[in-house]
């Protein structure tokens, strides 16, 4: 059952923001924003933010803290993604892409891959294209079933 949204909120865009905060609103679903700097919510009885001390992985490691088996995590993060499918939450990027026991595992593989790659001195491409409208609509789309499915 979802209890809660938890958003990994340093580095989640600002239209997915307000995409989950219409969200919130709509079904009623408490949704926390965490990140180690300030981050502005609308005034609401489902939606908050709550601020973590500066350093490596303090929001990651409070989420995995806090939620429960079931709650949905938003994270474009996939250690963070990992763990919260090992204790049973559901992990879904600001792009749309649900993270699930099946593809984490790649997706970890390949994220080693890339930052052994980097770290050797190696080029290689930069992070991910600018958030476009089809990967805010993939993401609005993915959340509605996601939420729907939960009786929301």
């Amino acid at each position: 059952m979802l209890n809660t949204i938890w958003v990994d909120a340093d580095a989640c865009p600002v239209a997915i923001k307000e995409i989950l905060f219409r969200a919130a609103e709509r079904t009623g679903t408490q949704t926390t924003l965490v990140a180690n700097q300030m981050v502005r919510v609308p005034p609401s009885k489902f939606i908050s933010f709550l601020r973590v001390n500066q350093g490596f992985d303090e929001a990651d490691n409070e989420i995995v803290k806090r939620m429960q088996t079931g709650d949905l995590v938003i994270t474009g993060d996939i250690p963070l993604a990992a763990d919260v499918i090992e204790q049973g939450g559901t992990a879904l990027n600001p792009r749309g892409e649900l993270y699930t026991k099946e593809n984490i595992k790649d997706r970890l593989n390949m994220r080693d891959f890339m930052e052994t790659m980097r770290s050797s001195g190696l080029e290689v491409g930069g992070g991910p294209p600018p958030l476009n409208k089809t990967d805010r609509q993939t993401f609005a789309n993915q959340l509605d079933k996601l939420l729907t499915k939960a009786g929301r």
